[in-house]
């Protein structure tokens, strides 16, 4: 397990528990945070899980697939730090990570 924090658009925080194994989007949806939709249900397909990754964690959250950065051009207010929830994977090298969801996804 993995204690994430998500953050809403207006500061909020959630942090949760979340399994290794599942997505970072997975661990939202499954626990009702505001912000990630995931309305393709984790297939890459949309861009509503997107999130800016804090800090150093954006290394330990791996590369970005072509798929992503192509589904990325969908996503407002993209930046450097942007990633898909649902491509990140979780792993115990995540426990304390924080991801920010843009204020288009409120």
């Amino acid at each position: 397990m993995a204690k994430i924090t998500y953050v809403e658009h207006d500061g909020t925080e959630h942090t949760i528990d979340v399994k290794t194994g599942l997505s970072v989007m997975e661990g939202a949806v499954k626990n009702n945070i505001p912000g990630i939709d995931a309305d393709c249900g984790g297939a890459c397909a949309c861009a509503t899980c997107h999130v800016y990754v804090e800090g150093d964690w954006l290394a330990k959250t791996g590369t970005k697939s072509a798929m992503e950065e192509s589904m990325l051009d969908f996503a407002e207010g993209v930046e450097e730090n942007s990633r898909l929830s649902c491509q990140i994977k979780v792993t115990d090298d995540l426990d304390g990570l924080r991801v920010t969801m843009p204020e288009s996804q409120h």
